[in-house]
């Protein structure tokens, strides 16, 4: 299986309660300060949070600018990634 990268954009204390192996926590809030940390990681990012809003919004400004990347839905979908 091939590495991913799974970008959380819930809250930390969200984050903290519950999340899917592997991922990192970026607030909502916090991927526009954090752009160019974004862009160095392995592509396409994958993103989530707890049902799909947030990271929906994530993917649209990321893809802007220039950062392949696709929403997941809910963190609890990660898992499906696995099986396909």
């Amino acid at each position: 299986m091939t590495a991913k990268t799974i970008i959380d954009v819930r809250s930390r204390a969200e984050f903290d309660y519950g999340n899917a192996p592997g991922s990192i926590n970026i607030p909502l809030q916090e991927i526009p300060e954090r752009l160019e940390e974004i862009k160095k990681m392995h592509q396409p990012i994958i993103l989530c949070c707890a049902s799909g809003a947030r990271s929906s919004e994530a993917v649209q400004w990321l893809s802007r600018k220039g950062v392949n990347c696709k929403n997941i839905g809910s963190w609890r979908d990660i898992g499906c990634l696995e099986e396909g």
